[in-house]
């Protein structure tokens, strides 16, 4: 790839900093001023000053041998050699004569004439520095400051991508195998258009990466720079965005004749959203500096003139807000999906991230990505580094499946707290309420089977049943949302059965806030109440000039009342059905919170050994909890703990989309 670059200059690496280059090329000349001024200024070899009354003395002492009398300046010779310089007193006439009395010789000293260069160098020095530091500094703010610099704005920002930059290739990418064949296309129409021009196809202008953030959108275009073999040019959508006026248009342009010196080439702008927005959001007359800037790049990626050759390639996560005359064929041919990946991308990708840590034998990367519904690629990223920092900190060699679930543990539900001082009665209402979610869950045929149950703070919350689907879904059916409502209420009746209606704490908070939000959506979106039927009564909204999200409910007051008639009702039959469980269950509930007692973390296998035959093994486990120090306080445990999968949360924050 073409090493050229006609965006800012950028320092070579290992060399000097551009502005300490300027810094010594302007100590230089301000060195050689002073040595010119030190050069041509008048000397004065006089020697030591001595005041006129001791020159005088010394006269008439015989210790002077001669001296050369000037208009305001005595300059002489002692007799040891030594010279020295005087000031006379004006009107003293009386100096010659003492000077032959005492045989000293003496002469007059020529007027000297100043040098006009030196008088014009000392003059001008000051001047001449504050040009000298104005030069430096616009030098720099256009310069070697970018496109950010006062002289220039309209410059772009894109940066060129070279070798140096760390070459990533379609071998990278893993788990997104339809959307890395599309863009292969592109690059093979690249390396060899005519195969498809004799055809009569023409290259496409530009491909819209959209995808949910970390599924790998970057990486796919890094990828496409490390394999095209052509110039790629890489720059944010919020690069364009200025508080001057017509900045964002400039650049824009200014990219755009970067890139026809380079055609063909690729130019990559990442989070798009950020300056192609739907117009129409501005005040006044709409037309503010974004707008101009989408206007611009509307008209250079299909306009009057052809920008042949170039291919754009952009990246969103928030397709819905971009602008349709964006969207269109001629600007972007190809929207390209960048999901996140199924079991297999999920496997694949781990393969990828574990090549770089030292793996045990017992690692086992489908496992893995069983276990792992609904991660991106940054997600299980992530995953391989935390297992990888957890082997470190255990002073292990090699990487083994015990971090993995560990960092796994880790990343679904938060970190561990063991060092949270709980009572023993916040201990024991988050126990049963845990067990209240576990029971009713085991109880309801269309639940997720439960993954991990624990007491131990986690994160934000006191504890949490932690449940994972046996495949990857992409749909919910109506039994598996009524199921989840259950599950939700079920820790809430646990507290209600065992500890009394008065001690119901405030631990089922973010359960509340979840199952509100699912019958909510249950009830205004997907069409599953009867007596609302089938219509749309809610959707989403952007907020005024695109800040924030809105929801908006269409309807009546009399359709609004009904609506919340319909939520109430489908929470209070999940309640009733959690209750009726929990209550013909009463002896299971018993069992189960005891053994969270006692163990504090029970996986989804040994509860359901422990419901069938009343106990569990653990020969090499010791029992008892370990690190949770009871102390005397509140029986009330503070809200926050999910049922299921997803970080738990507090009162105060919101809650995870779902379960």
């Amino acid at each position: 790839m073409s090493d050229q670059n006609n965006g800012p200059e950028q320092p070579e690496e290992g060399g000097p900093n551009p502005w300490m280059k300027s810094l010594m090329v302007w100590g230089g000349i301000f060195m050689v001023l002073l040595l010119v001024v030190s050069v041509f200024a008048p000397q004065d070899a006089a020697g030591e000053a001595v005041k006129y009354s001791e020159f005088r003395t010394k006269v008439v002492e015989g210790q002077v041998a001669e001296v050369r009398i000037g208009e305001d300046r005595i300059v002489g010779k002692m007799k040891d050699g030594d010279t020295f310089s005087t000031v006379p007193v004006a009107g003293d006439t009386s100096l010659p004569t003492l000077l032959e009395e005492n045989d000293v010789a003496f002469s007059g000293a020529p007027k000297e004439e100043p040098n006009l260069l030196v008088y014009i160098l000392i003059n001008a020095l000051p001047f001449i520095l504050i040009l000298g530091l104005a030069f430096f500094a616009l030098r720099q703010m256009q310069k070697g400051g970018g496109a950010g610099g006062a002289m220039g704005f309209g410059k772009s920002k894109a940066k060129m991508l070279t070798e140096k930059s760390g070459k990533v290739t379609f071998d990278d990418v893993a788990g997104i195998d339809e959307a890395r064949e599309e863009l292969e296309e592109i690059v093979e129409f690249l390396k060899d258009p005519s195969r498809f021009s004799k055809l009569g196809g023409q290259i496409p202008k530009g491909a819209l990466l959209v995808g949910s953030p970390g599924t790998g959108k970057t990486l796919l275009a890094r990828a496409i720079a490390g394999e095209a073999g052509v110039p790629f040019f890489t720059i944010s959508g919020s690069d364009f965005v200025e508080m001057f006026v017509g900045v964002g248009a400039s650049r824009v342009r200014d990219m755009f004749e970067q890139a026809k010196k380079n055609a063909p080439c690729i130019v990559f702008i990442d989070e798009i959203d950020a300056v192609g927005r739907s117009r129409g959001h501005g005040l006044g007359n709409s037309n503010d500096e974004r707008e101009q800037t989408l206007n611009q790049l509307l008209v250079e990626m299909d306009g009057f003139e052809a920008n042949e050759g170039i291919i754009i390639i952009a990246a969103t996560n928030r397709p819905d807000v971009l602008d349709p005359a964006l969207l269109r064929p001629g600007r972007f041919d190809r929207q390209v999906v960048v999901p996140v990946p199924d079991i297999e991308g999920r496997e694949k990708i781990l393969e990828v991230h574990m090549k770089k840590v030292p793996l045990a034998p017992d690692v086992n990367s489908r496992t893995i990505a069983r276990g792992t519904p609904g991660f991106s690629g940054a997600d299980l990223a992530n995953l391989v580094n935390e297992a990888a920092l957890l082997a470190a900190r255990r002073n292990k060699r090699l990487v083994a499946m015990q971090e993995f679930e560990d960092a796994k543990d880790k990343v679904m539900m938060g970190s561990e707290r063991r060092s949270m001082v709980m009572t023993d009665d916040e201990k024991k209402m988050t126990a049963y309420h845990e067990a209240g979610h576990a029971l009713v869950s085991l109880n309801e045929p269309a639940s997720d089977p439960i993954h991990k149950a624990t007491i131990i703070p986690r994160g934000r919350a006191l504890g949490m049943v932690m449940r994972l689907p046996e495949r990857d879904n992409y749909s919910y059916h109506r039994d598996k949302m009524h199921a989840d409502l259950a599950v939700a209420m079920g820790g809430r009746v646990a507290e209600e059965i065992i500890f009394g209606h008065d001690k119901v704490s405030s631990g089922a908070s973010s359960d509340i806030q979840y199952a509100t939000k699912l019958a909510r959506n249950m009830v205004t979106k997907w069409g599953m109440s009867e007596k609302v039927g089938p219509l749309q009564y809610e959707e989403s909204q952007e907020g005024y000039l695109g800040m924030g999200q809105t929801a908006r409910t269409m309807g009546s007051e009399q359709t609004n009342k009904l609506i919340d008639a319909e939520i109430k009702e489908l929470v209070e039959s999940a309640l009733k059905r959690a209750t009726d469980v929990l209550k013909t269950q009463e002896d299971k509930l018993h069992l189960l919170a005891q053994a969270m007692l006692e163990y504090e973390t029970l996986t989804g296998d040994e509860i359901n050994e422990l419901l069938e035959n009343g106990k569990i093994d653990r020969p090499d486990e010791p029992k008892g909890p370990s690190a949770v120090r009871p102390v005397h306080g509140s029986s009330i445990p503070q809200a926050g703990r999910k049922f299921g999968g997803g970080k738990g949360d507090s009162d105060s924050g919101p809650a995870p989309a779902g379960a």
